[in-house]
Formats: C-alpha cells, structure tokens, sequence
C-alpha cells in the first residue's frame, strides 16, 4: 500500500535548525519539521545524522547531562507527533552495553519502531568518530532502552509494511555510504526499495558534486530509492562547515535536490516510483533475496493514501524477527491514532493530484543541450561502430539505401557515409537509390537526389510505378483502389529492387526503419520492415531530429547543412497515397497514428518500466497537460497496445540492428515476445471488453 496511486510513495529529506548539545530545542524543531511534511502528505521523513544533539558535540557526548537530555527530547517529540501518520528517520547517540552509539532512530505514531546503529565510523582527516562512538558491527544487543522502553537495536533491522511485504525500507548512515561495500547493497538485496542516510557530512570545495554523483550511483547499483540528509549550517563552525545538503534518488536519477546553505534549514519532497523499482529489480538476477536471516523485519501498519481503498484487515504479525527473540518495537496503540487522519487537524490527506513528481514527455530525449549532444555524438559512435563491423564481416563493397527525403533515410545515409570516412572508402560505394512512387512529391524526390549529390555518394534513380502497375496487373488489383495492397506493393517492390542492387554490386541494404516504428509495426512486412542490416532500428524517433540537427551543425559544407536540415522540414510520411491537387502529400503518419512524442512516451515506460495502462495514462495525462487531452491520450494509447501486439510479427524476424538506448526491441536481446499474445489484459485497463 503506498501513499499515491499507481506505485507512487512519498519521501522527503529536511536539514533542521538546531543548537550543538540542546536537545530539547532541536526537538521542537524536529517537531515543527515532522508536521510539516505531514501536511504535505510525506509518508517516510529522513532528518539529518544527530540531529538532536548536533553532529560537532564532540566530548561533550561523554556526558550523562547530553545523553538524558537526547532521550528527554526524543519522548517529547514522540508525544508531539504521536497522532501524525508518517514514518521518521532521525539521528542521536544511544548509549548501550558499556559503550555509545551513533545512531538512527525511526519512529512513527508516538512509538520507536526500532534504532540503527552507525556500521562504518569514520577517523580520519577532519574526522574523529571513533573517539566517542562504537560499530553498531560489534554490538552484541538485539534490543535497547530507550525512550522510556525497549526497542529493536541492530544494524540487522529492515522496516516492511503489514499491508505490501515489498514496501521495505533500511538506514545507513553517513560514512556507511562512501565505504566500498555500502550496508545498503545488502539492504537492497533483501528487498529494501528504499534507502534513508542521515548524515553528517561537511562541505568542503568539490565535494558535493563527488556525494551528489555517489547518492545517484547508489540508487542505480541497488535499483532502489535513495533519500538523503545532512547536518546544516547551524553545526559548530570551530573547524568545519555543513551545507545541509538534501538529495532524493531513484534508479541513478537525482529527482530532488535542495538548496545547501540555508539559514532556516529546508526540506524536499518527491513521490519515487516504488512500481519501476520493482520492475527494474525483477530483471535483474542479483535481486533475489538469499533470506539467510541476516536482517529482522519489523513491520509497521501504512494507512491508505489519497487515491486508495481503504486497506484489508491487517493479518497477524509473522514470525519475521531474525537472529533472536527481541520485541518487534513498541505495539501500535489502538485507538484514534491510528486512523488515517492527516497530520493533526483530523483533515483527510492531501489530494492525489499533489504528486510531487516530473514526468519527462519525452524521456528519450536528454533536456540539458550539452547532455544531448554527447548522445547524439554517441548515437553517431554506436551507428557507425556497428555498420563498419558488419561490412568488415560480410566484405561487402558497396552500402545501398533508399532514400526518400525523410528523416529516416537521412539518418541511415549519414551513418553510411560517416562509416565508410572511417573505413578510409571512398563514399563512391554508398549507393543511394531513389524510387519515386504514386505517392512521391516533387519536392521530397528533389531533397533526396540533392542529398545524394551534396554527400558525394553513387545515385539511382528508379520509378517503380510500371513495375508496380504490372503487379497490379498480376495479381488482379484495380490501382484506382488504394487501399493496403496499393501501398504495400509499393514498398515490397522498392525493397525487391534494393536487395537486388546489393546483389549486383556486391553489398548489403542498410535499412531506415526506426525504433518507433518497430513499436508500432508502422512498416511493410517483407517490404521496409526487411533489410540486411537495420542501422536506425534503435533509434526512437523523437530523438531523430535531434540528430540530424547535430549533424548539420558539425558539417563545414553549407550544401550539406542545407539538405540535412530540408530533411528536418520534411512532413512525416510514407507517401504511398497520390498527392492533392496543391502537390503536398495528405498522408501525414502522425494524422493517422498520433504524435511520435506520445507513442515514445508509452514505449519507454511500457517496455523499460514495465508500466500497466492505467499508470501510462496516469503519467501521459501529467507529462502533456495543457497539449493533449485525455480523450486523446487514452485514444492512442489503446492504439499503442493493440498495434504493439498485432505487429510483434514483424519484430520477430526483424534485421540485426545495434542496439542504442536502454530500450530496445531486438527478438534476440531485450524483448523476447511471442508474436500470437493477446492485448486484452492491458486493453481492459483501460475499460475495453474485446
């Protein structure tokens, strides 16, 4: 059960004001944070490492005063947020069997769910925790006194939800991340989905670049969410300054990060994505759990979120606790408290329509220009890698490909071209071939024969439609009837006449179809679905302009730049049916199947993440607000589902291609599907019957 519909669980990191060795005044502090994320509907809080003490107490944590004063606070901050429904991480020292202990307490509804010990204490440089501080490693304790009762104690301790066994959640703290085997690999590995780190970390020149980077790998390496805290600028200064820096990760992507510096702390909000999580860890095989009881689960109840049924009677506790008998944490007191009532006002919880997330409409194009030029530059790299090896392999001579105008056959003309200047041939052996058909324009024709002239590769220029009137002739169909037979007569004949020029010239068709085509099977089977290697077939196509933009701009030859960016002005179109009477082709594909950018949207989160329909249109409808409505949306995503699954045919005998992003749908690679799967499960997610 998560906060949000959809698989949506909302998360914060908050840095608080504080004052070194009062604890009693930082936990009002802690207080006025914890209510705060509670209005805004966070459900799992991480506050910074000794954030009721202070980080920089230094000996003073040798005193009995400090360490009653810590315990004296925590109770009033337990009684104070006993009836707010959210889980919080948060740091003080916790004195134990003889020694004292840097720790991070989780507590929620007046109750201490359990305490983690720091694992990896830091002594080095500016640091001097072993000074005043034991390895959690070495306690012996499963449990400890504290707060008035005793608690789960241990680095052993993964936090789950009664009501979803996969909501799991674990703490490192600190210098437990910057080790080189992280408790969080472990944590992951037995199914925590997020990670909370209090810290305590101070800032110096380069610094937080090196954690941000850290934060973001973390959270790729345990396919988890990540959510960091640090220790602010009211630590001591004697010798040390702390930004207070804030970080929420998912799966290698920083979602949240705050502003460091600030006089008044500061917290951030994001709902991570626990459905991807899961996703992503079902296809990974590391993550199946040994369930060798290394760690205790100690369950807590997870009211529903605003956009849930309410949950089913909680099932009685079992029998999770690892490695010893000890108290799975304070029982949960019945009563009003633990209702789902919004953070003590007796309000319901904020709206669903409050996500505190971003969805990129278009996730396979990078937003920063210097992030998307190196991927257009590495895009080039993967195209023309691959091409060279497989004309190495075959010793073909020659390359030929259709050329139309398009973006498409620009692109697949550019790599071929690019490939053979590495190669050191002369561009003589790429042959560009056009073909107009009934549907050709003047204009598109004329693009693709400057093309060809400007790049300095071998031309022809052959019209099918004779050819094509024969085999209407042939096969007995009437040419004025344009239906699917008149275009793909078209196609399959261009492709006949590539493969046999590749014949004759001792080479191989390179073929221009693209990844969003595959996806939507918008390609002639046998006709451009076919070719002897397909250079573009992982590319998407709103990445396409992007590419040849870049090209254009790399190139010296005005010439060259001109015709590349004619391409780029080019409709999209399989121009098979005859043109109006103004000349212009009226077969504009996107008029017929919808935006590109919509239909790459779906793909990527559908085959990378796994999406179910509801959650697709649940993330269209806030990616494209204000540009498509959701009659629209929900429109072409039943159209998205049901040509994905009639088409799978054409994938599955699909050309060798390279693989170029994360996702990819090569029959051999990444998406192994069988061609006879029925639509109607993900279909009737979006209410259709048949």
């Amino acid at each position: 059960m998560t906060s949000l519909s959809h698989g949506f669980f909302t998360v914060a990191a908050a840095s608080v004001p504080l004052r070194v060795a009062f604890p009693a005044e930082n936990g009002k502090h802690i207080v006025d944070t914890v209510r705060a994320a509670a209005r805004e509907g966070v459900r799992l809080l991480t506050l910074p490492e000794l954030c009721l003490t202070g980080y920089t107490c230094g000996d003073l944590f040798f005193q009995d005063a400090l360490q009653a004063a810590a315990d004296g606070a925590l109770r009033e901050i337990l009684s104070a947020t006993e009836d707010l429904d959210i889980i919080t991480v948060l740091g003080l020292p916790v004195a134990a069997e003889g020694g004292l202990f840097n720790c991070a307490a989780v507590i929620r509804r007046g109750a201490v769910l359990g305490v983690v010990p720091k694992t990896h204490l830091p002594n080095y440089g500016e640091f001097h925790e072993k000074r005043w501080f034991s390895s959690g490693a070495a306690a012996a304790a499963s449990s400890v006194h504290l707060a008035g009762g005793d608690v789960p104690f241990g680095t052993d301790l993964l936090f789950r939800a009664r009501e979803d066994r996969e909501l799991v959640f674990g703490v490192e703290i600190c210098e437990d991340l910057w080790v080189p085997a992280p408790p969080s690999i472990r944590m992951a590995q037995e199914g925590a989905l997020v990670i909370c780190n209090p810290s305590a970390g101070n800032d110096i020149v380069d610094k937080h670049a090196r954690r941000r980077e850290l934060v973001g790998q973390q959270s790729r390496r345990c396919a988890a969410a990540y959510v960091y805290a640090g220790a602010g600028v009211h630590e001591s200064t004697t010798d040390l300054v702390f930004g207070g820096a804030t970080l929420i990760a998912e799966n290698g992507k920083i979602l949240a990060e705050g502003e460091r510096f600030s006089r008044t702390g500061g917290m951030i909000v994001r709902d991570v994505d626990l459905d991807l999580l899961k996703n992503r860890r079902r296809r990974l095989p590391w993550f199946s759990p040994p369930r060798d009881g290394a760690f205790r689960f100690i369950p807590f109840p997870l009211s529903p979120g605003p956009a849930e049924s309410p949950s089913p009677p909680e099932p009685a506790d079992p029998p999770e606790l690892r490695k010893s008998a000890a108290p799975p944490g304070r029982p949960e007191r019945p009563g009003p408290r633990d209702s789902a009532k919004s953070p003590g006002s007796g309000a319901s919880p904020p709206p669903a329509a409050r996500l505190r997330r971003d969805f990129d409409p278009r996730p396979f194009v990078p937003a920063d220009p210097a992030v998307l030029r190196e991927r257009c530059e590495e895009v080039f790299a993967l195209q023309t890698a691959a091409l060279a090896r497989r004309l190495e392999h075959t010793r073909a001579k020659t390359a030929v490909l259709g050329v139309s105008g398009g973006l498409d056959s620009t692109l697949a003309l550019l790599a071929a071209v690019k490939t053979f200047d590495l190669l050191g041939r002369d561009r003589g052996g790429v042959i560009g071939v056009t073909m107009p058909g009934f549907g050709t324009t003047g204009k598109s024709h004329a693009a693709a024969r400057e093309m060809m002239r400007v790049l300095g590769v071998s031309s022809r220029d052959i019209d099918i439609k004779p050819a094509c009137l024969r085999h209407f002739a042939d096969i007995g169909h009437d040419p004025e009837v344009h239906d699917t037979t008149f275009e793909n007569v078209q196609a399959r004949e261009r492709t006949q006449i590539l493969m046999d020029i590749a014949n004759l010239s001792g080479g191989l068709v390179v073929g221009s179809g693209d990844l969003s085509e595959l996806a939507l099977g918008w390609c002639t089977f046998g006709g451009d679905q076919m070719s002897m290697y397909g250079v573009n077939s992982g590319v998407p196509k709103t990445l396409m302009p992007h590419l040849l933009a870049w090209a254009a701009d790399r190139e010296e030859d005005g010439a060259v730049r001109k015709a590349i960016r004619a391409a780029l002005d080019a409709p999209i179109s399989p121009e098979l049916l005859p043109p109006g009477d103004s000349g212009e082709t009226g077969q504009r594909t996107e008029d017929i199947l919808g935006p590109y950018e919509v239909h790459d949207f779906f793909l990527y989160h559908f085959v990378r993440n796994g999406a179910s329909p509801e959650k697709l249109l649940f993330m269209a409808l806030r990616a494209f607000a204000g540009t498509h409505d959701e009659k629209a949306l929900r429109s072409w995503l039943r159209l998205f589902l049901r040509r994905f699954f009639a088409h799978q045919f054409k994938r599955s005998s699909m050309p060798d291609g390279p693989k170029i992003g994360s996702v990819g749908l090569s029959p051999r690679g990444d998406w192994r599907m069988p061609s006879d799967a029925e639509a109607g499960a993900w279909l009737a997610g979006l209410g259709d019957r048949d």
